[in-house]
């Protein structure tokens, strides 16, 4: 049996992931095993708490996610930290 169809904002979830993953290969071994438990466990609680037909909120941690993994890419960041935003996310 063929896997499900994803639909665009799947894709662009699972790109941005990816993307993270990508980034922390560059850092060094310490930071990289950091970064990607933050990525990991971002990803796992959002996927968790976030109610999946909620786009308007879905696209704006989206955007966030692009503008950290911009900053990431620098060559001065040396790592990445966690927050929650409060209110609408169910």
């Amino acid at each position: 049996m063929a896997p499900p169809r994803l639909s665009g904002m799947q894709k662009q979830v699972l790109s941005l992931y990816r993307g993270f993953l990508r980034a922390a290969r560059l850092k060094s071994a310490d930071d990289r095993k950091q970064i990607e438990a933050v990525v990991s466990a971002e990803f796992r609680r959002n996927s968790n708490q976030v109610d999946r037909k909620n786009f308007v909120y879905i696209e704006y941690l989206l955007n966030r996610g692009k503008k950290q993994l911009d900053q990431l890419k620098s060559p001065g960041v040396v790592g990445l930290s966690s927050f929650s935003v409060g209110g609408g996310q169910r």
